[in-house]
This record gives structure tokens, sequence and C-alpha cells, in this order.
């Protein structure tokens, strides 16, 4: 979905979250080291997709937090100025298991520096994960994302990690609280189970979709496909491609940051637009989320965080 010169980095997306070192535990013992944090994973694939983004996170100027912050800008996102004031860089253990899927654990703070300096009026603002629920940091996102709301679209992404977010019932307030700010939310189906245990993931999906906040829900199943659910009631449905699984991590991610691409590509992102982006087509949407599907099909076809760039996807 290459966008026309003149409209391609006409203006910036705003990206608010983790940014850590994911040491990933395979099940014959080996490990390796990479980049990652939900949001940092999203900051990079909008990078790779050749948008203009930057990453507000609270990471340590150590050398984990020189290898993030090479990452994030090789892959053509930046960071806020005042995102490295962390005492040190978080990290997060992600044990594989037989079918390549990730369980978390983590040694991780999070806040927003008091010297971070984003740029003013985004086009879009996206945060998700740990950032969205862990204190102290959590109430500044929410009033960042108050603070652009008049100015930009806002991409949600529960993304939940329980290790770190207590039970469905403490985690509940603060997602849900989210959710009600945002225009767009993107959830897997292991995400809504955990915080609706008592109703099934597609029956979550739409009570979001319905309740006023957001226009669009796009609901991931891993290799089982998505769905998007709108305000208005409608269902697309796709399917994923069928790939050879190295793992899981970052998948998630680097299928939201297709999704706001998409999104952009369609010239659906901006409070001016939320009319608009509310009366999506459905065609649309499909063609998005088939999109957004291929994305993260590459992302699990090699190992860890590593979504693809516009050149893969024959774009570039």
């Amino acid at each position: 979905m290459p966008d026309s010169p003149h409209a391609r980095h006409a203006t910036h997306a705003l990206i608010i979250g983790e940014a850590l070192v994911d040491v990933v535990v395979r099940q014959d013992g080996t490990s390796s080291t990479h980049p990652g944090g939900s949001p940092a994973n999203v900051a990079i694939g909008l990078g790779r997709l050749g948008r203009d983004a930057e990453l507000l996170c609270f990471m340590g100027a150590d050398a984990n937090g020189e290898v993030v912050r090479d990452h994030v800008e090789a892959s053509g996102a930046h960071l806020v100025a005042g995102s490295q004031s962390a005492p040190r860089t978080s990290v997060a253990t992600a044990t594989l298991d037989a079918s390549g899927a990730a369980s978390y654990d983590f040694d991780l703070t999070w806040a927003i520096a008091a010297d971070a300096l984003p740029r003013e009026e985004p086009l879009v603002v996206h945060t998700g994960s740990i950032a969205a629920v862990l204190a102290p940091g959590a109430a500044d996102v929410r009033r960042l994302i108050s603070a652009n709301r008049d100015a930009a679209t806002i991409t949600y992404d529960p993304n939940v990690r329980p290790t770190l977010m207590g039970t469905p019932d403490e985690a509940r307030p603060a997602i849900e609280d989210t959710v009600a700010l945002a225009d767009v939310v993107k959830v897997s189906d292991e995400d809504l189970e955990w915080l609706y245990p008592d109703r099934d993931a597609t029956s979550s999906a739409r009570a979001w979709a319905a309740s006023g906040g957001p226009s669009l829900v796009v609901l991931t199943r891993g290799g089982d496909g998505a769905s998007a659910f709108t305000h208005d009631g409608r269902v697309v449905d796709v399917s994923a491609p069928k790939v050879t699984v190295a793992d899981t991590v970052g998948a998630g991610d680097s299928f939201m940051a297709g999704l706001i691409d998409g999104l952009w590509y369609f010239q659906l992102l901006g409070a001016t637009r939320r009319d608009k982006l509310a009366a999506i087509e459905t065609g649309d949407i499909e063609q998005i989320l088939t999109r957004c599907a291929r994305i993260a099909g590459i992302t699990v076809s090699r190992p860890g965080a590593n979504p693809p760039t516009a050149w893969e996807l024959g774009e570039g």
C-alpha cells in the first residue's frame, strides 16, 4: 500500500510505551536477546513501512538501551528526547513452548520522564500493553492521550501481561478507560478471554465496538485469522496465511503497525477524519486486515520481533 510522494511523511505518529530487551528462551534451552516491548515494536513496524514514527518510552542510557535505540533508529523510527531517563533498561524473558508461543516474565519499570518532549500535533497516537496499565506511568499515558485527542486518532492494543497486571479485576478498569478514549482497538482473543472469562472473545469485541468508544475493534486469533467489528454492527473476517512459525514474538505488534499504516493509506487518521473513520468502507477494512495478516505472517516466520519492510511487501 504505497502512498503518493506528497502524502508520505506529511505528519507523524506518536507511540507511547515500553521499550526493553527481550531474552527469548527456546525449548532446547538456547536463548537469544532482541530489542522489544510492544509499543516499541509498533514504532519499529511503522518505521519499516515508511512512516514517520517517534517513540516515547522509558529506558536507560546503558548498553541495553543503546541496543534498543540503535534498533529503533535503524528501522526508520526515532526516540522522543528524554526517553532514556530511566536508571536502567527493562528486560522481558519470553519462554517459548513447543508451538513457538511465548509466555513472559518481566524485570520492568515504567514512567514518563518529566523532560520528555514529543513533537506537537501527531496524526495518530498509539499506546498499549504495560504502559497503559502499570503505575506510575499509566495515568500520564491517559493524560497524553486526552491532550492529543483533539488533533489525533487514538489507537490502542491492550496486549495484556498478567504477570505484571495482576488479576483481570485489577487490570480491567485501566484497560476499559483506555478503550473508551480510543478510536481503534486491536486485541487478541487470548487478551479478551483473560479480561472477561465469563464470555467468549467475539462477544467481548462486539461489546467494545458497541460501547460508544472505538469506531473499530479488531480481534486477532493467531493462525485462525482476524475479525473487525464496527460501531455500527458490521463484521469483517479475514484468514491468516499459512506459514511455518519460528515464534510468535511481536506478531500482534506488527499486525498493529500494519493496521495503523493501512488506515493512514486510506486517509482515515487525524481527528478531523474521525467521522470518515466511523464510516469506513467494508472493502477497505478487508483490504487492510488482509495485509495486516500478511505482515504478521512474515513476522512469525522468523525469530524475534522482526516485522517486514515495505520493500519486503513489494511496496518499496
